[in-house]
Parts: C-alpha cells; sequence; structure tokens
C-alpha cells in the first residue's frame, strides 16, 4: 500500500470481525463503520455513532498507575475522593491517555484507515469466502453514512472477487444506494418499527424515508433480506408483525426476514463511553420460546423463510 496514494480513500471504523456467521451467507469479514443517523435506545453499538476517535473508560479497572493524569493535555482525569473520574466535558478524545494505560482502563475506540488497509485484513480469509459462499459485510453504525468510504470498500472487494452484504437502517440519502447498488450482493435492510410514531420514538427519527428507500431499492432489482431487531415491551407488539407481513407482501423479491433478538451489550458500552443512557424501561433479553413465538407468529401472518438468530 501507497500511504501517499491521494485515491486511497480514508474512513472511520470501530471494529473487523473475522469468521462471523450472522451478517449474511457463508465466512465472513464484517467490517464496523463509525456515524448513524439513528439514536435507538436499544442500540447495540453505541460506539457507532459518531465518526470519530472516543476514549472507553472503566475505573474498575484502573490500577492508579497516574500516568494519565500526568498526561492529559486538558486535565480531564480527577481524583474524586478514592475515585478516579473521568470528565468529558474536558476530555477532548486524543487519545493520550490510553498510550500507557496497560490495565486496559482506558481505550481508544475507533480508528482511522485507509481503504486499502481494511482490505489487507479482509483478503486474508478469502480462502474462506470461497469455500463458504461468504464474503465481506459493511456494518455500523450506519456504513452509508461514510458512503464515499464503503463505495471504495466495495469496490475493492468486488475487483477481488468477493461476495458484499451491506447491513443498512435505510436512513440516508437514495443517491447512495444509487452509488453502491451495483457492487452489492445482498443488502441486510434493518426495520426497527412499522409504526412511524414509535419508530420516531425509539430511534429519533421517522421511518417515511426508509420504507421510501426500501421500496426503490426493491423495485431496482437489488437483493434484499429484511433484519427485525425485536426488543420485548417495546416492538414486540402483534401490530408490528402485522406491519412487517403487509410489507413482505408489498415486495415479493424480498429474500427472507432475519430477527435479531434483544441483547443487553449495549447498556455497558454507554456507560464506558460517557453517554447518556436512554429513558425507558430496559427489558431482560427474550427467551428461546419467546424468539420461537415470533418466528410463528410472522409465518402465521403469511411470512415465509423468517429465521430466528440467537
Amino acid at each position: 500500500m501507497n500511504e501517499d496514494d491521494p485515491h486511497d480513500t480514508k474512513g472511520w471504523i470501530f471494529d473487523v470481525q473475522r469468521f462471523s456467521i450472522h451478517d449474511g451467507p457463508g465466512i465472513r469479514t464484517t467490517v464496523f463503520l463509525k456515524g448513524c443517523p439513528l439514536a435507538c435506545v436499544w442500540c447495540h453499538n453505541p460506539e457507532g455513532r459518531t465518526a470519530s476517535q472516543q476514549i472507553s473508560f472503566t475505573a474498575e479497572k484502573c490500577i492508579g498507575c497516574g500516568y494519565c493524569f500526568d498526561t492529559c493535555p486538558n486535565s480531564a482525569h480527577l481524583k474524586v475522593g478514592e475515585e478516579h473520574v473521568l470528565d468529558r466535558e474536558r476530555c477532548a478524545e486524543c487519545g493520550e491517555c490510553t498510550t500507557e494505560c496497560h490495565s486496559g482502563a482506558l481505550e481508544k475506540v475507533g480508528r482511522e484507515v485507509t481503504a486499502s488497509e481494511v482490505m489487507e485484513e479482509v483478503l486474508r480469509d478469502k480462502p474462506f469466502y470461497e469455500n463458504s459462499g461468504g464474503g465481506m459485510t459493511l456494518s455500523g453504525g450506519e456504513p452509508l453514512f461514510q458512503v464515499d468510504f464503503a463505495d471504495a470498500l466495495l469496490s475493492r472487494a468486488k475487483e477481488a472477487g468477493i461476495h458484499c452484504c451491506v447491513e443498512t437502517s435505510g436512513y440516508v440519502p437514495f443517491e447512495a444506494f444509487e452509488r453502491i447498488r451495483n457492487r452489492v450482493d445482498l443488502f441486510l435492510y434493518d426495520i426497527k418499527d412499522s409504526n412511524d410514531r414509535y419508530h420516531e420514538q425509539f430511534t429519533g427519527v421517522s421511518s417515511a424515508s426508509i420504507f421510501d428507500n426500501l421500496w426503490n431499492l426493491h423495485q431496482s432489482g437489488a437483493n434484499i433480506v429484511l433484519r427485525l431487531p425485536i426488543i420485548p415491551l417495546h416492538n414486540d407488539r402483534f401490530e408490528h408483525f402485522r406491519g412487517i407481513a403487509a410489507l413482505v407482501l408489498e415486495l415479493p423479491r424480498i429474500q427472507g426476514v432475519e430477527i435479531l433478538p434483544y441483547h443487553r451489550m449495549g447498556s455497558g458500552k454507554l456507560e464506558r463511553l460517557g453517554l447518556p443512557k436512554p429513558d425507558w424501561e430496559e427489558p431482560p433479553p427474550p427467551t428461546k420460546e419467546e424468539v420461537a413465538t415470533w418466528v410463528s407468529t410472522l409465518m402465521s401472518l403469511g411470512v415465509k423463510g423468517v429465521v430466528g438468530q440467537g
């Protein structure tokens, strides 16, 4: 890779997950891009909300070495009684304090990389893709929030003969879909709620453009699997399932429906990143029996090919 290549597009990611089996067909490498226009109360990846570096702080891991106190240019690390506190208002998230934090109490979240650097990681597992029908998946955050970077990654992947999936919230200008559509083998399209009022309550945005984009993408001939994050006490309503069934009947080329059961991994991340917790009644993760009930409910409404993950 030529680090001075002006055509090697840069972008922000927070993870590259190899040997993934839940983000499209076969064995995949999932690249998680930072930046998202939604604010879902149940967000599993809050580190994907901003397209820049963040600092994760786990006070329980601090061993009191004092390195961060001496290093921070803004004096954001404070001692309150016996407690080590990170003042987020002072913190510029420069990452200097993480350099010698060997306990892992302070960590950088997110890194700016070039498309070539990412593809070096992705290409390591090309034989596994070829043997399993897998490939690369772009996720997030919302990967099309950084459409230039996503386009660069997809272009390089297709040049290498790799199957490409994009997981999307759908909340982007349709021009973003038009730009990448011919390089995407399968879209994993999230539907948070089929009722616009609840959708805005749960995510902070209207669902109108999301459904318009889904219809237009379907009409363009794209391959689409719907993904449904189902959260007990919030969108596990029969009316939501009925809305999904009506949607699928209007879009006959939809290739499948996947239920993504809620888990609580995002809750702990919020505290470590210094992000406010949403004002909502956090439910327990669903049981296998509950997930099976959701699957059977959708199938009873005429939806075929429903799969429940987890």
